[in-house]
């Protein structure tokens, strides 16, 4: 509430005339005071922050373990990328001849020339037979996550022939992985191929001579 007080104020002439201001109570002064206490979440606001994390994470986790595999299956290829390398040095000391090798050996303990035992003087690191993507520990328990294919047994690289159906080098496989190790791709093993080259898909061709 406001109160009027009456006053007088002086002018030079000497006239006393009556003025009038507002005197204010304190109660009159409308404030707002900030609570000592803070606001916590509501039970509804945190079903609504569970229930948004938990959709993020969903769509976050398969983009994850994509590019995960994907990694893996990109270490794979580059692996094999490495043995034909070493297999390429071991020619250069064997007259241009593919080596005498069992397709894959059931046991590291095993005395059969395999890959692994064969190039694995050529390799210089044991670990370039491991895929990453062996979730079967077949490198731990057979010494090599990759198959060979013994049709090329002891063939000079210059006449390559496969099955008799194809001596393209580009197109006859010389590796492989064991098995579907990489689940993310529409073809699941990587090839290595007589020319050098590694793929992620098939490219045998019948009938090319």
């Amino acid at each position: 509430m406001e109160e009027w007080k009456i006053g007088r104020m002086n002018w030079d002439d000497g006239a006393n005339v009556p003025v009038s201001y507002p005197s204010f109570q304190s109660s009159s002064i409308p404030f707002f005071r900030r609570s000592a206490t803070p606001r916590g979440f509501t039970i509804l606001e945190l079903l609504m922050v569970i229930t948004i994390t938990a959709a993020l994470a969903a769509l976050a986790i398969p983009a994850s373990n994509r590019l995960i595999h994907r990694a893996r299956a990109a270490s794979c290829m580059n692996n094999l990328r490495n043995i034909g390398a070493s297999l390429h040095l071991y020619l250069a000391d064997n007259n241009n001849t593919m080596p005498k090798l069992v397709t894959a050996r059931a046991s590291v303990t095993s005395d059969e020339p395999s890959i692994d035992k064969v190039l694995e003087n050529y390799t210089g690191n044991k670990t370039v037979f491991h895929c990453p993507a062996d979730s079967k520990k077949l490198w731990e328990t057979t010494g090599t996550s990759y198959l060979w294919n013994n049709l090329l047994n002891e063939q000079n690289v210059a006449s390559l022939d496969f099955m008799g159906l194809v001596s393209n080098g580009s197109r006859i496989p010389v590796m492989s992985d064991k098995e579907n190790f990489h689940t993310y791709q529409d073809v699941q093993v990587n090839i290595l191929y007589a020319d050098g080259h590694v793929a992620k898909e098939i490219q045998f061709i019948v009938g090319e001579k």
